[in-house]
């Protein structure tokens, strides 16, 4: 018997088991294309991606396959960020030394260089895949709202890379949110040295006995301290992730139903 004809038999034993039928739901072999469609519809992994796809869906020189490439490397740093979390402690006294032992001394170490840099590089591709997006038209209608939920994304991106700046707790990280923190004091009407802040008078000259700025808000308090350090750590590892991958789903959701990547004009 040659090889092909023993794979073919092997394939027929796979498809005719009770768990492969359990899993795909299929009737029986799969030989016509109206079973292919129904086992990309009927299972539950599949059925996210839609049955046909036009050619220029899967040429790089269109896609530049930024849209995927993002959300593997959001893969990457969601299963790096949980490792991390077994070491690394949000207070000032450990997080400093954590972030040294992390590299140094914890067994992987590793995994802090490769969440560090997934993290610049997903910076990179949310933004060559907007770039990507924009150029193509492919913001247009009917694909307008999925267009406002990548902005969305983008903007929660930039985040999620702000809020971990701070996480290794050295002097770079202190001075940078800081920086940022001086920054949301200037926001209008929600920063005391913002345009506007008198009207909720929050810009006179008792600030620094008030809690009622941007700035403080972010902080959690005055300067940069225990309270911001625990602050970005929560933002950082459960409330960004979280409502990122709720707009995740409803962003893939609305590629489905707009009929796929849009083609060329």
């Amino acid at each position: 018997m040659s090889d092909s004809n023993k794979k073919k038999e092997m394939w027929e034993k796979i498809q005719k088991n009770q768990i492969f039928r359990a899993i795909f739901r299929t009737g029986g072999s799969i030989t016509t294309h109206k079973q292919r469609v129904l086992v990309t519809l009927n299972n539950v992994f599949l059925h996210l991606h839609p049955v046909r796809l036009p050619k220029h869906a899967v040429k790089v020189k269109y896609t530049w396959c930024m849209g995927g490439l993002s959300f593997f490397i959001f893969l990457v740093l969601t299963v790096t960020g949980i490792l991390l979390m077994f070491y690394y402690r949000p207070t000032v006294e450990y997080a400093y030394g954590d972030i040294v032992d992390l590299s140094e001394q914890v067994p992987l170490g590793l995994m802090r260089e490769i969440h560090r840099w997934s993290a610049h590089l997903m910076v990179i591709t949310v933004w060559l895949h907007m770039f990507r997006v924009f150029m193509t038209g492919s913001y247009k209608p009917p694909r307008e709202f999925n267009w406002a939920i990548g902005v969305i994304l983008l903007v929660l991106t930039m985040l999620m890379s702000f809020t971990g700046y701070l996480l290794p707790w050295d002097q770079l990280a202190i001075w940078a949110i800081t920086v940022g923190a001086n920054m949301a004091k200037a926001t209008p009407f929600i920063g005391s040295a913002g345009p506007g802040s008198s009207l909720l008078a929050i810009g006179d000259v008792n600030f620094v006995h008030s809690a009622s700025d941007a700035g403080f808000a972010m902080l959690g308090g005055r300067f940069v301290g225990e309270g911001a350090l625990l602050r970005f750590y929560v933002l950082h590892c459960i409330g960004l992730p979280f409502v990122i991958m709720l707009f995740m789903i409803v962003h893939f959701w609305r590629v489905r139903k707009d009929g796929g990547i849009s083609g060329p004009t």
